[in-house]
């Protein structure tokens, strides 16, 4: 019924959202968590900027030689077969 990538998807934010509400049930707040773990909003911003910086040229690389594979892959199937096979 689902794609299998949103119905993990799906289960992850539940999982999330469950494990959230009782974490907020115990008085647990994300600011308390960040700053055991000595992080702030700031330096987390800083990683995932740093995260995307490195990885996006990477991506962008890699789908230079993937995609003309994959495209020439499935120009050459053969007939009648579906994708998801």
């Amino acid at each position: 019924m689902w794609h299998p990538i949103l119905r993990t998807l799906v289960k992850v934010a539940v999982a999330s959202l469950v494990v959230g509400t009782i974490l907020a049930h115990f008085g647990i707040t994300a600011e308390q968590l960040m700053r055991e773990f000595g992080l702030s909003a700031d330096r987390l911003e800083d990683y995932a900027r740093r995260g995307v910086a490195w990885a996006l040229p990477n991506v962008l690389l890699g789908s230079l030689v993937i995609v003309p594979i994959w495209f020439l892959a499935y120009l050459f199937r053969p007939p009648g077969q579906s994708s998801s096979d």
